[in-house]
């Protein structure tokens, strides 16, 4: 009986992976440089001392009409020198602009409260996010506002991070894993997530929901946003398979912050709807198939499980060569572990608590 649920479970994976695939790969129109609009890129920056410069540099560095550009850094009440490293930077350059958020706008709280205090003084026609942490290649603005033709209303890229060593690299395939169905899925018209710290999105839609004020909060401010947008069902959401979409963001260094920022991911998760949990459901089951291997072994069992990781190598390879990034063996593997563990305690850490620590705050 196991060895027939558990055949089931990953069929049902690898049609998954299949489809996936098929909604990434889809092919969008884009617009000539001649019709790019106004943009605003805003960058909410708590306590990034030791990353916000490499930040800043990137920003400074893209090939995007300046009187088209404008670049917001929200200073989020840091507590280190990031704010004095900001306006040291952006000196003398017009197109950068610094702010701090003056009061709490509604329920909002945190970040999501300093990109609303910031959007209340954007001008531009489209808004584009990183984060602090991150670094955005001289293309990327060009590259996402392209894709705006029609009624598209938001645009997701893909995210990487740095580091060679394993438990970097196992960082930097699990976003690129994640943002992989993210984008299968809203390219075939079921969004089911986003990322905050690639993303871009027309004012006039995120003014038509009401902006963040009109949006229950959550600690995925981002996910919360694009599925009021869809709810309004007459616009497009696509996460093309570009390269120029690609941004670089810092992993994180230890495994309490790991663990931090994906039960933060967890939580922003319950609010999925079917769909949502479908999927998560797919993966929980084949994990689980595979750490029960040991008590109902077989080799039809074994067989399933060796399918399973091949797939994922398979999957994960596609993406990383179509981003043109490099694919290590050593950082599948432990990817392959850490990502049977997450998958596993993660639904059954929230159980027990819901509650979020990030930046040195409680949500």
């Amino acid at each position: 009986m196991f060895e027939l649920i558990f055949g089931i479970v990953i069929l049902g994976y690898l049609i998954q992976q299949v489809i996936f695939v098929y909604g990434a790969s889809k092919k969008y129109a884009t617009l000539p440089e001649s019709e790019f609009p106004t943009i605003s890129i805003l960058v909410a920056a708590r306590n990034e001392e030791n990353n916000i410069i490499a930040c800043l540099e990137s920003l400074d560095r893209l090939d995007y009409d300046r009187s088209k550009m404008e670049i917001i850094i929200i200073d989020d009440h840091s507590t280190d020198k990031t704010a004095e490293l900001v306006r040291k930077f952006i000196e003398g350059k017009e197109y950068f602009n610094t702010m701090s958020p003056e009061k709490n706008l509604g329920h909002l709280k945190g970040k999501a409260n300093a990109l609303a205090n910031a959007l209340k003084t954007a001008k531009g026609e489209i808004i584009l996010t990183t984060d602090a942490d991150c670094a955005v290649s001289a293309d990327w603005a060009k590259t996402m506002t392209s894709y705006f033709t029609g009624n598209v209303a938001m645009v997701g890229g893909y995210t990487n991070q740095t580091g060679t060593a394993p438990f970097l690299e196992m960082q930097s395939l699990d976003f690129i894993y994640l943002l992989a169905v993210a984008a299968g899925t809203m390219n075939l018209g079921k969004p089911l997530s986003c990322i905050g710290n690639n993303m871009a999105y027309r004012r006039s839609v995120y003014e038509e929901v009401g902006g963040y004020e009109a949006i229950p909060f959550s600690v995925t401010e981002d996910f919360k946003l694009l599925m009021a947008m869809y709810n309004l069902k007459k616009y497009k959401f696509i996460s093309p398979l570009d390269k120029g979409t690609l941004v670089t963001s810092m992993p994180c260094e230890n495994l309490n912050s790991l663990v931090r920022q994906k039960k933060r991911w967890g939580v922003g998760g319950l609010d999925s709807d079917l769909s949502g949990f479908t999927v998560l459901s797919f993966g929980l089951l084949a994990h689980a198939g595979i750490l029960l291997l040991p008590l109902f072994f077989s080799w039809t069992v074994l067989a399933f499980a060796l399918i399973k990781f091949f797939a994922d190598y398979i999957f994960l390879q596609y993406f990383h060569r179509k981003l043109e990034l490099k694919f290590k063996l050593s950082g599948f593997i432990t990817f392959q572990i850490y990502f049977i563990i997450y998958v596993i305690l993660l639904p059954l850490s929230l159980i027990f608590s819901r509650k979020v620590v990030w930046k040195g705050r409680e949500f």
